[in-house]
């Protein structure tokens, strides 16, 4: 479910990246010369009731600060649209989970719906790994506020690697990102959806996982699990969710004799 956009700069954003690098994968820039990222959740339902993975960025709208190196403009606000366009209301979201504690992922659940003084999702309780929020400080490196966590803390919920957290749904830490990052796996009917939110940021990095973003904490620990995730999302039975994969955030992995690509799925 769409939110907004953000741009991200190639260079400050994948930083190991060369002139060379983006003349061979020019296809993955805009006419501005950044790469697409989206913004968004995932809807997952079991008969009536509803999961949301991460909430977006919220109604925000920022301009291009060219003397940030990473970031260009960022635009968000659609995500309870998107909702209502699925026939759901936010009070029926029993849960979100959180993928880490960056503030496009946690929007809608902390800032005030539109004529209201509460988030959007009033009977959801907040999901994040243990050690996710054990460190949440960490996150304040990255532009999250303290109004943003203490607008979260009374409703959340740590949750453990391998916990089903609803059914068919279960987390599996991916540290690198955050100190907490988490993905999740949904299982049905012999199919299974990695939503593996910030592990990967852009479908360019399925042919470079070794292409680590400028906001992971961890450079080598991000780039571990990035090639972790590249070959899971190999299997037969397996479709990737990248929140941040500009139009195409569903996908599987290919390969070839040079090279493993993205694939999109409607």
């Amino acid at each position: 479910m769409p939110d907004g956009v953000v741009q991200l700069k190639p260079y400050g954003w994948l930083l190991e990246t060369t002139e060379q690098d983006w003349k061979d994968n020019a296809a993955f820039l805009d006419h501005t010369g950044n790469l697409v990222g989206s913004i968004g959740a995932l809807l997952v339902e079991y008969g009536e009731r509803a999961l949301l993975i991460d909430a977006g960025v919220g109604p925000i709208s920022v301009p291009d600060d060219p003397e940030n190196p990473k970031i260009g403009s960022i635009r968000g606000g659609e995500l309870l649209d998107s909702l209502a366009k699925l026939g759901r209301r936010p009070n029926e979201i029993e849960a979100v989970a959180f993928t880490h504690l960056h503030l496009d992922h946690l929007g809608w659940a902390w800032h005030p719906a539109p004529g209201s003084e509460r988030p959007a999702f009033t009977e959801a309780d907040y999901l994040i790994s243990e050690p996710e929020w054990e460190q949440r400080h960490l996150s304040l490196e990255q532009g999250t506020t303290d109004e943003m966590l203490a607008a979260l803390a009374s409703r959340v919920r740590t949750v453990r690697d391998d916990e089903e957290i609803f059914p068919g749904v279960r987390v599996a830490l991916a540290p690198g990102h955050t100190f907490g990052h988490a993905t999740y796996t949904i299982t049905s009917g012999g199919q299974r959806l990695i939503a593996f939110g910030d592990a990967l940021h852009s479908s360019v990095q399925i042919r470079h996982p070794e292409w680590f973003a400028g906001s992971d904490l961890d450079s080598v620990e991000s780039t571990v699990q990035r090639q972790r995730l590249v070959n899971e999302l190999q299997r037969p039975d397996t479709i990737g969710f990248g929140v941040h994969f500009a139009d195409v955030v569903f996908g599987r992995v290919t390969r070839t004799a040079t090279s493993r690509n993205w694939v999109p799925v409607a």
